[in-house]
């Protein structure tokens, strides 16, 4: 598989720099299209990502519109070092660079931004599937620990745009579709502009029955902001964001269930029910909102502030317990950046700002009597405080060099006391020495088309509120962070039109006090520092129009994309009751994962989008003696538009997913009770939509 995929990015490599020789002929503006040069806003302003230091990938509207509308994970999935799961509909897994070990379900160690507000709360929770990804317009991600700006993290940033790109146009546009087993999904988007004003709604429904028993998912979903423009090029907005989704979960089979029946929910034990007796599932309901202000003091002074907070309502049914938190989050983020005066070889800007994080959480157990809460278990408060400084100062020399240098310091603090059965009157203070998170990194354009880079920083992560107070009740003080160095280089090559772009790097991250999840056998989970992890990679991406957009021939333009991941992450120093696991292949992560696609235009609006997901095996448990099987994706869609009027278009299409019929779980449980690994995904299965845009 890896000689293969060498010997296609060799060929690539030699297509695009044979291209890269000749000059383009000379084409008029109407007969073909320059791609805009794509940018990045992730280190705080907008910049070219040819010359940014650092492994940002740009997923904008053009890549997530052929992409499905219903969820994040396919979208997600094409990006090298990316790995999203979604082990049934609604129950989103997400790691950059990394392993799954701590997260049953949800999302650890990446911080996630909606706008300019975390998504991401104090004590660590990230509720991504409250969001359509159908109202996402632009999606930014930071791969590897880039903490200095975002705070403590050691897996990533993901940075979600939910305004369009049409920033000053007016439209109206409505989607229906649906599919195999259940699937109905329909969202309606609303901009009205002015000179000094911008409004955009959102407002979407999603149902879906699901392949297995057990497994039903909606959601409702409103998001809106409004912007204000005032002064001197300043703006003042609001966002808010509602989300009610509910969704069931199966839960996981042995080996032999999966082969007997891959649509069963789990199944009853001599000592436990099973999930249709307990009717186990998630609810939760997010109201989230801030205001950002972008004021410009001077022609050189730029000052953004965000103050948010958000409220989450959470429910869980499960086996042993049923689970309530009722979470409120409050904090304010904000930034000054101070520009150079314009010189011919100097550019540069120095960054400085911070961001406070409240989060105060009532959680709740009891026990579950067939979907119904029983008598308490327990009942605690936690509240966590999460608050960094900042600064980053970038420069530009000759405008071939670009150096950077940033640095956070993080301060993490919780404390709790028991509500039931203790009744504690006061609280407990768990607090964690601040910690420093530097970042160095320079990159060289070497031509106006060549550029290489080179990065260290630190990660560093603490453990989320899920993890100190886990599903066995017990608040585990002794938790510690856990923090590594990450060294990287790479480079980025595009021809003169950019339509071709190849994006390549190599890293290794020594990650220590590595956090782990446990699993006791009645299936309450708890968490330990153990040993550390070596994880060496390497990535790429290459994106290319091998026949360029045109208004004649037969192929009006065909877009080939690719991402290859290979991953080489191992255990280190790691024991666990009296077993070694070091030098064993990091649980949970794929050797290799290749991800390609065709996009096809053709006369008439007609176009035609393949892609194909190639994924290694995957160890299962720390001890590498179960492994799911490798698999191949396959999937197409294929489109119509017909403008209706000047404005007006209509857009038809259809597809199918799995098309080689593979049975493969997309999500599986790790180191599980019982052997129950499996959580079986769909056989082949179909959609069909339509869209229509004022």
């Amino acid at each position: 598989m890896t000689k293969h995929f060498l010997c296609l990015l060799f060929s690539a490599l030699v297509g695009s720099q044979t291209f890269a020789q000749n000059k383009p002929a000379k084409t008029k503006p109407d007969t073909a299209r320059q791609l805009n040069t794509v940018t990045v806003k992730a280190y705080l302003s907008k910049q070219p990502v040819l010359n940014i230091p650092a492994s940002v990938s740009v997923l904008g509207p053009a890549r997530l519109k052929v992409q499905p509308d219903n969820s994040f994970v396919t979208a997600l999935n094409t990006v090298p070092g990316v790995r999203a799961e979604e082990r049934s509909p609604g129950s989103y897994r997400l790691s950059i660079r990394g392993s799954l070990l701590r997260s049953p379900f949800g999302i650890r160690d990446v911080k996630v931004y909606f706008d300019e507000i975390p998504l991401t709360d104090a004590g660590g929770n990230t509720y991504l599937n409250a969001i359509d990804i159908g109202n996402i317009q632009h999606i930014e991600i930071l791969k590897g620990p880039d903490g200095s700006l975002f705070g403590a993290n050691s897996g990533g940033v993901v940075l979600l745009n939910p305004v369009s790109g049409r920033a000053d146009s007016n439209y109206l546009s409505a989607g229906i579709n649906g599919g195999s087993y259940g699937l109905f999904h329909e969202k309606a988007s609303l901009q009205q502009s002015g000179k000094n004003y911008r409004f955009n709604f959102n407002q979407s429904y999603q149902n879906y029955d699901g392949y297995r028993q057990n497994s039903r998912m909606h959601r409702n979903y409103l998001q809106a902001t409004n912007g204000w423009q005032y002064g001197n090029n300043n703006e003042l907005r609001a966002v808010v964001l509602y989300s009610d989704l509910n969704y069931q979960t199966p839960g996981g089979l042995n080996l032999a269930q999966m082969q007997a029946n891959p649509r069963a929910a789990r199944l009853p034990t001599a000592t436990l029910p099973g999930a249709i007796d307990q009717k186990i599932g998630i609810n939760t309901k997010i109201i989230l909102g801030g205001l950002i202000n972008e004021a410009h003091l001077t022609d050189r002074i730029r000052n953004v502030l965000t103050v948010f907070g958000n409220h989450v309502d959470f429910a869980n049914p499960f086996i042993t317990n049923y689970e309530q938190r009722s979470e409120n989050t409050f904090g304010a983020r904000t930034y000054f950046e101070l520009a150079a005066k314009a010189k011919e070889n100097l550019d540069w800007k120095l960054n400085l700002g911070m961001e406070w994080q409240q989060t105060n959480a009532l959680i709740s157990n009891y026990d579950n009597n067939a979907g119904v809460k029983g008598d308490v278990q327990k009942i605690d408060k936690i509240n966590t405080n999460q608050h960094f400084i900042f600064a980053r100062y970038a420069a530009d020399i000759y405008k071939r060099l670009h150096a950077e240098a940033a640095v956070s310091l993080n301060y993490y603090q919780y404390k709790f006391k028991n509500i039931s059965p203790l009744n504690e009157g006061g609280f407990t203070d768990r607090d964690y020495t601040p910690q420093l998170m530097p970042r160095l990194a320079l990159s060289y354009q070497i031509t106006n088309d060549f550029a290489w880079r080179a990065s260290v920083s630190r990660g560093y992560s603490t453990p989320t509120i899920a993890e100190v107070r886990p599903t066995d009740n017990i608040v585990n003080t002794n938790l510690q962070a856990q923090y590594g160095w990450n060294y990287e280089t790479g480079f980025r090559l595009r021809n003169k039109d950019e339509s071709m772009f190849l994006d390549a790097s190599v890293f290794y991250y020594r990650l220590d006090k590595a956090i782990v999840r446990q699993l006791n056998p009645d299936e309450t989970e708890y968490y330990i520092n153990a040993g550390g992890t070596n994880q060496p990679g390497f990535e790429v991406a290459f994106t290319d129009w091998l026949i360029r957009q045109n208004p004649n021939n037969f192929i009006r333009g065909l877009q080939f994309n690719t991402s290859f991941t290979l991953s080489r992450f191992k255990f280190r120093d790691y024991e666990v009751a009296g077993a070694n696991y070091s030098n064993n292949m990091l649980t949970g992560v794929p050797k290799e994962v290749l991800v390609s696609s065709i996009l096809v235009n053709f006369p008439k609006y007609l176009s035609l989008f393949v892609q194909h997901n190639y994924t290694s095996s995957i160890p299962l448990n720390d001890g590498n003696t179960v492994y799911a099987g490798k698999y191949h994706l396959l999937q197409a869609k294929a489109s119509w538009q017909h403008k209706l009027s000047r404005k007006a278009r209509l857009e038809l299409y259809a597809g199918a997913d799995n098309l080689l019929n593979q049975k493969y779980s997309l999500g599986n449980d790790l180191n599980a009770v019982g052997n129950r690994y499996y959580n079986p995904s769909p056989l082949r299965n179909y959609f069909f939509g339509m869209n229509v845009g004022l």
